[in-house]
């Protein structure tokens, strides 16, 4: 699988240090030039391909997209390493509101506008600034270490892609899939365009319930309406009660003097009011709220709009024609009071819709788009994923898929903006007549005249992007590419844009390719702080993964990523835990080093040893016995898309299976002068550095490349070397079983000498009572190791026996484990230090408890806090009952 004919790096000996910066630029610098990222389609190979969601071209780096990118990478790599022909297509979308708002505010700072500029001149302008800046988030993502295929990058805007789009826009249009028509949108008065419904963001807001009385027209009585928008009562049309409301029969017959107005309007009888809900009367306005607009059609009331596209009222709005709409807000409920006309307002907590780029709040209205009549593509997808043609991971977001498409409505995929796919419509300004094409059209196929006008709107950005599995592979063009790698493998994706992006791919990949456009959609957790909070620049609590990276390092920064990506709705980061986690990388190249010492004239593989593990020594069969479980462990969760198990997985094997234990252990072996003792030591120790190096690569490409290339032989990439597979014949219980007792009892032993503060240069004689023995045969024959490993002078084995009152002991396994230690501590003055540590361990609890005991701090303290003063009781209860302990067993000493 290596590629022999890339050179390796220079040999020397691994430096004391872990210089992560240089490592990365060089390594980085190297797959490049050799293009190790690149796609290949040879055949019979299974295909791995996997999409990124383009991040918008005006984006930077956060801690989602390191999320993000880091589980593709890793997906990426393992997959290149099993051979399979393996393809991540970068690329970035044109973001359309937000790229135009960008550019917009330079305008503005030189004194200009678009309008002033002109279309064609603004469009160029925003193509200069995707040229100039919108590649900083690619360079980001290779400083993460992507390992994307590079020649292979797309943008939602070139010229392939344009003609994907124009292809698919025609095709619907023409099967009727398309249509333009007057509609009820949400409109952004600061970006001037209508908006998707999954664009608006609902945030809760404390407002105000307006309670307004509408007059009968008869001047007989009055009803009491609620509203949280008091100006769009200019543009009511009717007052809507439920057709069963006692309350209101004959109603229809007398009407309603719209106050202010003065205008007189019909009652309707409408199932979508709710009685119950205050008065059970609804004012209907049907150019300014979704449900009233729905309302409208079923009574075929009027339109009345109120506000123009900037959210001031006009015309329509009489005296109050010209005033913003809050405050047009604040002067008509000041005038319905002054007309005793206002009954109470009340506060009022709703969710106040807001654009999804710059926060205004959006204003419902009528409007002439463009839709997608999305039912068809919808059931397609529904069915696709109900039949497990897509699987979604985490298991929890089906039923949560299903609800949202069975009220999916029809998609507005017009955009009322300049930067984007301008829509390939055409209207001829002589007979009237709509003309939709892939190319632009000369004449008029109607009347022969050549005075078209093309639509003014682009499309919406989702709208490119839904195509993206299949038009970055060269659709509409039937390419190797994608006969190869369509659909992709798997799809790993924020679960915050489901419906957003992920829904509209599957309904184009289904309905334009016939099948499914991936495998598997893997939705990954938010990111939040340590306490559970969303990162915001203004709390001062975002983790910027380029600092992270400058601190610690990529591979300990995406280490830590990895480890926290378990699959849920929330990921809580701890730079702590990063710090941690670039401890665990410097535990690994002292690791390496150590090894380096004693492997520099071994062969690659010299593993002819670990071929036959029958004949080796226990330690060797247990390491290659743990190591086999490992890898069909990390394999599973690779498979699985359990990323925290896999570096769970690892992390628990290099750390305290091969560094704390085997590589201590085998360490006489290596200075023997036993020589096949030394030569069984290099050639299981480099074997078992191997595969972790290559276990761990996807997820720390860096270190374990560098390390890769100093070990002894001629060496091509880590990237292309075989991802370790399970070997059966490596797996040995009797070894676990047999190493995990001498671990537990050279545990016991060491426990002991820590809690006793025996100092670290200290003999001791330990005794071992063990009545089994099998188990006693097993001690002797490793006592030597057993002594070594715990600084003990000597090492009783015995039978049975009594343990000694100056003596400290300890089960395990069955086995008693005693340490004397009359000869080895001054027990007067270990007392005098126990004393003032229980003095100190006291007053800290008393202080615990009383927070704990105070009804205040528990109900308005955060739950995290909380449950801190929980742990830290827990703790220091427990230390204080080690120390009662140790005080009565050293009392019996004097």
């Amino acid at each position: 699988m290596n590629d022999t004919n890339t050179p390796s790096a220079a040999k020397y000996d691994l430096p004391k240090a872990y210089e992560f910066e240089e490592v990365e630029q060089r390594w980085y610098e190297y797959w490049l030039e050799h293009k190790t990222f690149s796609a290949q389609m040879e055949p019979g190979r299974p295909a791995f391909s996997i999409v990124i969601p383009p991040p918008n071209v005006t984006g930077v780096l956060h801690i989602g997209h390191a999320l993000n990118n880091t589980l593709q990478d890793l997906l990426t790599r393992y997959h290149r390493m099993k051979g399979d022909n393996t393809l991540w297509v970068p690329g970035t979308d044109h973001a359309g509101i937000a790229t135009q708002n960008v550019v917009e505010r330079q305008l503005a700072a030189e004194k200009t506008t678009r309008h002033e500029l002109g279309r064609d001149k603004f469009i160029e302008r925003v193509w200069q600034w995707r040229t100039d800046k919108g590649g900083a988030i690619i360079q980001q993502l290779k400083r993460m270490g992507a390992s994307c295929d590079w020649d292979r990058e797309r943008f939602t805007m070139d010229e392939g892609l344009s003609k994907a789009v124009r292809e698919v826009f025609v095709r619907l249009f023409n099967e009727g899939l398309i249509y333009k028509g007057d509609y009820i949108v949400n409109w952004c008065p600061r970006c001037l365009t209508a908006l998707a419904d999954d664009e608006v963001e609902h945030d809760p807001t404390h407002g105000k319930l307006y309670h307004l009385r509408y007059p009968y027209a008869d001047g007989s009585g009055s009803v009491v309406i609620a509203t949280t928008r008091p100006e769009t009562m200019l543009g009511d049309t009717a007052v809507a009660v439920h057709p069963d409301d006692e309350r209101y029969a004959g109603l229809d017959k007398i009407g309603i003097r719209l106050p202010i107005v003065d205008r007189i309007i019909p009652v309707v009888f409408d199932h979508h009011v709710q009685r119950d809900f205050g008065t059970g009367a609804l004012k209907v306005t049907p150019s300014h709220d979704r449900d009233d607009y729905e309302i409208g059609i079923r009574h075929n009331l009027e339109r009345v709009k109120v506000m123009d596209e900037r959210g001031i009222m006009n015309e329509n709005a009489g005296k109050y024609a010209g005033l913003d709409r809050f405050a047009c807000r604040t002067q008509i409920v000041k005038d319905l009071d002054e007309q005793g006309l206002l009954v109470k307002i009340d506060d009022y907590e709703h969710a106040v819709g807001k654009c999804y780029r710059c926060a205004t709040v959006i204003e419902p209205t009528t409007s002439k788009q463009w839709f997608v009549s999305v039912r068809p593509l919808a059931d397609k997808a529904v069915a696709a994923v109900r039949e497990g043609r897509i699987k979604l991971y985490p298991d929890t977001w089906y039923n949560t898929f299903y609800a949202w498409m069975d009220n999916i409505r029809d998609w507005c995929i017009s955009r009322q903006i300049w930067w984007g796919h301008r829509i390939p419509a055409w209207n001829c300004l002589e007979c009237g007549h709509l003309i939709v094409a892939s190319e632009d059209p000369g004449f008029c196929p109607r009347c022969g005249k050549i005075h078209l006008a093309q639509e003014h709107d682009v499309l919406d950005t989702w709208f490119s992007s839904a195509l993206w599995p299949f038009s970055t592979l060269g659709w509409p063009e039937n390419t190797k590419e994608l006969q190869t790698f369509y659909p992709t493998s798997v799809l790993i994706t924020s679960f915050d844009i489901l419906f957003f992006w992920v829904a509209r791919m599957m309904m184009m990949g289904l309905y334009f390719m016939d099948e499914v456009p991936f495998r598997d959609v893997y939705l990954h957790a938010l990111v939040r702080d340590k306490h559970g909070k969303k990162m915001s620049k203004s709390t001062g609590n975002v983790i910027d993964p380029l600092d992270m990276i400058k601190q610690y390092g990529t591979d300990a920064f995406r280490f830590t990523l990895t480890a926290f990506a378990a699959q849920g709705r929330e990921i809580r980061m701890d730079e702590e835990r990063i710090d941690g986690y670039r401890r665990f990388i410097n535990k690994l190249w002292n690791a390496a080093r150590f090894a380096q010492m004693h492997i520099k004239e071994s062969e690659p593989g010299i593993v002819t040893v670990a071929d036959s593990p029958a004949d080796l020594a226990l330690p060797h069969r247990w390491i290659l016995s743990r190591t086999n479980a490992t890898i069909r462990d990390v394999r599973k969760a690779l498979d699985g898309y359990d990323f925290n198990l896999i570096a769970s997985a690892i992390y628990q094997f290099t750390w305290h299976e091969f560094c704390d234990w085997y590589v201590e252990w085998i360490k006489a072996d290596l200075f023997s002068d036993d020589a096949d003792k030394r030569e069984q030591a290099r050639g299981v120790l480099l074997c078992v550095l191997e595969h972790i190096l290559k276990m761990l690569h996807p997820i720390c490409p860096f270190v374990t490349e560098e390390i890769w290339s100093q070990l002894p032989g001629t060496r091509g990439t880590i990237m292309l070397e075989p991802f370790p597979e399970e070997r059966p014949f490596w797996e040995n219980a009797e070894a676990e079983q047999s190493m995990q007792l001498l671990m537990e009892v050279i545990t016991a032993i060491r426990t002991i000498r820590s809690e006793a503060d025996v100092h670290p240069s200290a003999k001791v004689q330990a005794v071992l009572i063990c009545p089994d023995a099998a188990k006693r045969e097993l001690l002797r024959s490793f006592s030597s190791s057993i002594c070594a490993m715990t600084r003990a002078e000597s090492l009783d084995i015995a039978e049975s026996g009594a343990v000694p009152d100056d003596a400290a002991h300890a089960l395990v396994s069955g086995i008693e484990v005693v340490v004397p230690l009359k000869e080895l501590i001054d027990v007067e003055a270990e007392l005098d230090k126990l004393a003032r540590e229980r003095k100190v361990l006291e007053q800290d609890l008393q202080r615990v408890r009383g927070k704990l005991g105070n009804e205040n701090f528990l109900s308005n303290a955060p739950p995290d806090v909380v449950a801190k003063e929980q742990a830290k009781l827990a703790e220091l209860e427990s230390r204080l009952a080690k120390n009662e302990e140790s005080r009565g067993r050293l009392g019996k000493e004097r």
